[in-house]
């Protein structure tokens, strides 16, 4: 069943295309059709395979590469299904191979994968460009298990392809209560009052525990099955480019990272093969015209969880 064609409950506010509109959203989109036009700022509804050679070479400043986990998965028009772990490496190998030309040698790499993956994605990485962390984000719901943990992290992996490459440390500090006030000789140390309430900013670390996963009562949730949140993609984009950089995303899916960078002054070329989630993506980029926040990103930084009311 196509997602636009779902019974939704009445505030459910799930971001979907209807029937109607993706014939005028689909002109909007880049195909095999386009010829001669710049991807800048586009969304092209090719392969990864087929899109990339649209890309100019040594133009990526950021990559943001989210590709199909080593699991059976349905993304509509396209099966990805699970193989041995050797050969899922060399899959995600001949994609990254086809992507590092895009790359400026200044460009960062941020890789998404579950555990089962994480691996495999190292190994790829380590052979072609320069390991830099590894980041575990918290995923706060997700099914129980009875026999086993419950499997609610994610990792990504940070890369660059030299030692000069943008990190902007105050760009992505998280703002946290303060438990334990420290003082010397009376005065706040590294905290301060606001509101009546104690707040410290901290340092970014590569455990992430104040990512909220998309859900029903948010725009920003789709149907796409793997969607990462804005707020995690906001962190890399803040860290890793300056405004008006280039961000690359050749498995956008329904267009969060495009929607990130054009929230945070950034240029985009996003790559999807399945029609509607690209067309989905292109509402999602005119959304964000009319509303640019970002959850858990207010007045320049990130607030942890659950931290709303703060906020105000």
């Amino acid at each position: 069943m196509k997602n636009y064609e779902k019974k939704r409950a009445k505030n459910n506010r799930t971001t979907f295309v209807a029937e109607e509109e993706i014939s005028d959203l689909k002109k909007h989109l880049l195909s095999k059709s386009s010829k001669n036009t710049s991807p800048l700022n586009k969304i092209i509804n090719l392969s990864m395979e087929d899109g990339i050679g649209l890309v100019e070479d040594n133009s990526v400043d950021l990559l943001f590469l989210d590709p199909p986990y080593n699991l059976t998965k349905d993304y509509g028009n396209n099966t990805f299904k699970q193989t041995k772990q050797s050969k899922y490496e060399s899959i995600f190998e001949n994609w990254f191979l086809l992507l590092l030309p895009k790359l400026k040698t200044t460009a960062s790499i941020y890789v998404c994968c579950d555990w089962k993956t994480s691996q495999a994605i190292f190994n790829v990485l380590k052979r072609h460009v320069i390991v830099q962390n590894r980041i575990t984000w918290e995923r706060e719901k997700g099914r129980g298990a009875k026999s086993n943990w419950k499997n609610c992290s994610e990792d990504v992996w940070f890369a660059t392809l030299s030692s000069d490459y943008i990190f902007n440390v105050d760009a992505v500090k998280l703002k946290r209560k303060v438990i334990a006030p420290y003082r010397v000789n009376g005065e706040a140390k590294d905290w301060q009052h606001e509101a009546g309430q104690k707040f410290r900013l901290t340092h970014p670390s590569n455990l992430w525990t104040d990512i909220t996963i998309p859900f029903w009562s948010m725009p920003e949730n789709t149907d796409h099955p793997t969607q990462k949140p804005e707020k995690l993609v906001a962190k890399t984009i803040l860290a890793s480019t300056n405004e008006n950089d280039l961000v690359l995303d050749p498995f956008i899916g329904s267009g969060t990272t495009a929607v990130v960078a054009k929230k945070l002054g950034r240029k985009y070329i996003g790559i999807e093969l399945n029609e509607e989630y690209c067309c989905l993506a292109e509402k999602r980029l005119t959304m964000a015209d009319e509303s640019p926040d970002i959850q858990g990103y207010k007045d320049g930084v990130f607030w942890e969880r659950n931290s709303l009311s703060d906020q105000k």
